[in-house]
């Protein structure tokens, strides 16, 4: 609601797990949770992702509540990394080692095979005590379909690289963007919020209230895919100055996830809109 969602659908998980009558009075304490919300009107659909039950009617749900939305492939692409990986098994030899695949979703632009990319915020440069991005090409694209030689926005692509495999393995990439070379915004450790916090934070064990974000608060702040903490230096009104730990690929109007420490667990408490 925060963040201006209205096409929502609630997904009640793991109904395998319990009687049909703690399933009939859970449906009843989601529907009293989001009375007054703009998910008051959300299908609520009860599901076993384990078992597959009731998979169909979640899909037609979405189908007929959530609009597919219209992606620009004009426009030049730009993908946010879920993940990256190794995928050359331990002995193999040097001549059939695979460059670091990188995975995420494309959401606007198109890539081909072949394309040269860059990768921001980019790896540290130890000399300089700065991020330098990265430049590669695209060896392979893989979806759900398979090996394809083009993808599009929508959906989960790897891409397959030049890059040494041992930079791309365990996650290492999560939270960069991938764009063509000289089309991505520039690093920035400095950013500015337009925040709105929520009346309460999110999965504390007790009703927590939030409290008014203070100068020198630490935060971890998700920006895209990228989790990262940053220090609030100024505050004006609902605006607030963050410096970041460590440089991201910044994109005016996105939106940033804001959490604090509550009882040694990060706990969302609102969310942000980038200046």
């Amino acid at each position: 609601q925060t963040l201006g969602i209205q096409q929502i659908v609630i997904v009640q998980n793991k109904v395998d797990l319990i009687s049909y009558e703690e399933a009939l009075s859970n449906h009843q304490d989601i529907t009293k949770f989001v009375k007054g919300t703009h998910a008051a009107k959300a299908p609520i659909i009860p599901i076993s992702a384990q078992s597959g039950l009731n998979i169909d009617a979640l899909i037609g749900a979405i189908e007929s509540t959530i609009k597919t939305p219209e992606r620009d492939e004009s426009k030049e692409p730009i993908m946010h990394v879920l993940r990256s990986f190794d995928v050359n098994k331990p002995g193999i030899k040097l001549k059939n080692i695979k460059g670091g695949v990188i995975g995420g979703s494309l959401t606007q632009g198109t890539f081909n095979v072949g394309d040269e990319i860059e990768i921001k915020p980019g790896i540290m440069d130890e000399k300089k005590k700065t991020y330098e991005p990265l430049l590669t090409e695209i060896t392979s694209l893989g979806t759900a379909a398979g090996i394809v030689d083009s993808v599009k926005p929508g959906g989960l692509v790897a891409i397959g690289t030049k890059l040494d495999p041992a930079m791309t393995r365990s996650d290492s990439f999560i939270g960069s963007v991938i764009g063509k070379p000289g089309t991505l915004p520039e690093n920035s450790s400095q950013i500015i919020l337009d925040v709105n916090l929520f009346d309460s934070a999110v999965g504390a064990a007790e009703d927590t209230k939030v409290l008014p974000i203070q100068v020198g608060e630490l935060l971890r702040l998700n920006i895209g895919t990228a989790p990262i903490l940053g220090k609030v230096t100024k505050i004006k009104s609902n605006n607030i100055e963050v410096e970041l730990r460590r440089p991201a690929c910044i994109f005016e109007g996105g939106n940033v996830a804001i959490s604090r420490r509550i009882t040694d667990r990060w706990r969302l408490i609102g969310a942000g809109i980038l200046g």
